[in-house]
């Protein structure tokens, strides 16, 4: 099998959508081709790191910068009136307009004012505070049962919608969790498998998560898990990954690529 024919099979071939003799095809081809077998690392690294990208926050000078803006197409507004009026041209009445961008910009936020003021008014004040509390528990449950409800569908994509709502969840109670770990030890489907490894980064704080998926290391068989397994264990410096780590560069099926991501995560650990 040539390299072009052998690159088409890259993606089956980490989330294991490939049968016993095309992956044996693959194997075959970068243990001998040096090029193809650079490419599937790099391309390996690179579709592990994408699921696990830290969601960004509004920086401390968003509320300045939105004032800024706003100051702005007030000054505009007025300028334009100011030369309307100046020169002859159509009123106050049209200048006031969502044909006008200035002005469309302008009463978005004012509308943006009065959200922000009225979920202030709903926070505010022990009785608001109590309410505005328990709406968001009853929220987080509710997105915890619809996520163990879809985790048990046939459905792959309906599993990976279910760890969506999983993720969504600020402090998921032991039953999500569990849920979690058992896609990432036995789900049928790779990317179901991929899909939970990521959602679990985002408790990565919670204790017991790593060291849980340090045991699950040993049990996977897909490249593209265990290299989410392994850049996992490494980023949040789990020392207990080390002598899973040892175990899994011995393997005799183990893909070159993972091998020696393997390695380069157990030097960064050690």
């Amino acid at each position: 099998m040539n390299c072009e024919k052998t690159q088409e099979k890259f993606a089956d071939y980490l989330t294991g959508d490939l049968d016993e003799a095309g992956r044996e095809d693959v194997q075959r081809h970068i243990l001998a081709c040096a090029e193809c077998r650079e490419d599937l690392e790099n391309l390996t690294v690179v579709w592990a790191k994408l699921g696990v990208l830290p969601e960004e926050q509004p920086g401390g000078g968003l509320r300045h910068r939105f004032y800024t803006m706003l100051e702005e197409h007030k000054d505009g507004l007025e300028a334009e009136l100011i030369a309307a009026r100046a020169e002859g041209r159509p009123g106050w009445r049209e200048l006031f307009t969502f044909r006008r961008p200035a002005f469309a910009a302008a009463f978005s936020a004012i509308l943006l004012l009065f959200g922000l003021g009225a979920g202030w008014l709903l926070k505010g004040g022990r009785a608001g505070g109590e309410r505005y509390a328990r709406l968001t528990s009853e929220v987080q449950d509710m997105r915890q049962q619809v996520a163990l409800s879809l985790l048990s569908r046939a459905s792959a994509t309906e599993r990976i919608q279910g760890i969506g709502y999983s993720a969504a969840v600020d402090n998921p109670n032991d039953t999500t969790l569990s849920a979690l770990f058992d896609a990432v030890d036995s789900d049928p489907n790779p990317n179901v498998r991929l899909a939970a490894v990521d959602a679990l980064y985002l408790f990565r704080d919670r204790p017991g998560v790593s060291e849980r998926l340090v045991r699950s290391l040993s049990v996977q068989a897909y490249p593209l898990v265990q290299v989410a397994l392994i850049d996992f264990l490494v980023e949040v410096r789990e020392a207990r990954a080390a002598e899973a780590l040892k175990l899994l560069i011995e393997r005799d099926e183990l893909t070159p690529e993972v091998k020696k991501r393997a390695e380069q995560g157990l030097k960064q650990i050690i």
